[in-house]
């Protein structure tokens, strides 16, 4: 079996890392460039940094930010937000980050997810789907958890990596986001038994046996989280530590 990684989130508002419930009430967690260098001493294995309001503003991810942070890493590192087209694919790419996760603009337009994993490789190109309750399913929500499609999140998890190209998975959990209250299990299990490609879970962390739970009852290939490690409640090496304890592949 494939080692699970842990990753750690950056969501990004005006330079600073934030976070909050359910995408709202943010406060600050503190510098992005400090934390992604902190995360990655600490044994991250990737992270995911998320400019959460470009698209709302209307502009670009912050390139300039991407580029400090880079400098920063040798893990692999993922970047979303604002993201519209190929072009801004390729810059973000050439500012040092390994993937790029598009959210908004492929909802609206698949296209560009499929013509950037076209001249990237769908290994760079990562689907960042925010996903809340709705009856029996789940509806895709966009334009940072702002606008809702009734788009149905499982069917376009599954359209985005067959059709379209996607290489990987970014599932998060509106409903769980900041709540602690962990992982949406059957949102993880519905989107992990529709594609071929790696999902990473994100939403509702809140302590190792969050964590140890999705691995032990779902196929995610990643979980990632954001307060339980800005806070300082759980390390890193420690939830490795613990995870391996109970006989999860984690890389070490």
């Amino acid at each position: 079996m494939l080692t699970r990684r842990i990753i750690p989130c950056l969501d990004v508002k005006d330079g600073r890392v934030v976070k909050g419930v359910n995408f709202v009430g943010l406060r600050d967690a503190g510098d992005p460039v400090e934390l992604a260098a902190r995360y990655e001493a600490a044994g991250a294995d990737e992270l995911v940094f998320l400019d959460i309001t470009a698209t709302i503003e209307g502009r670009k991810t912050r390139r300039a930010l991407v580029e400090s942070i880079a400098r920063q890493l040798t893990t692999p590192f993922a970047v979303g937000g604002g993201i519209g087209s190929v072009d801004e694919v390729r810059e973000l790419l050439r500012a040092g980050c390994d993937k790029v996760a598009l959210n908004s603009a492929a909802v609206r337009e698949p296209l560009v997810l499929r013509h950037a994993a076209e001249e990237f490789g769908s290994q760079c190109i990562m689907l960042a789907i925010d996903a809340r309750k709705n009856g029996a399913g789940w509806e895709v929500v966009i334009d940072g958890g702002r606008t809702p499609t009734q788009r149905e999140a499982v069917a376009w998890a599954h359209e985005a990596c067959m059709e379209n190209g996607a290489g990987e998975i970014l599932l998060t959990s509106m409903d769980r986001d900041g709540t602690r209250t962990g992982y949406d299990l059957a949102l993880v299990r519905a989107v992990r038994g529709v594609v071929p490609v790696p999902v990473i879970a994100s939403g509702g962390a809140g302590s190792i046996d969050d964590v140890a739970r999705l691995f032990l009852e779902t196929d995610a290939d990643a979980a990632l989280a954001a307060s339980l490690f800005h806070d300082g409640d759980v390390e890193i090496g420690a939830l490795k530590e613990a995870l391996a304890e109970r006989g999860i592949p984690i890389r070490r």
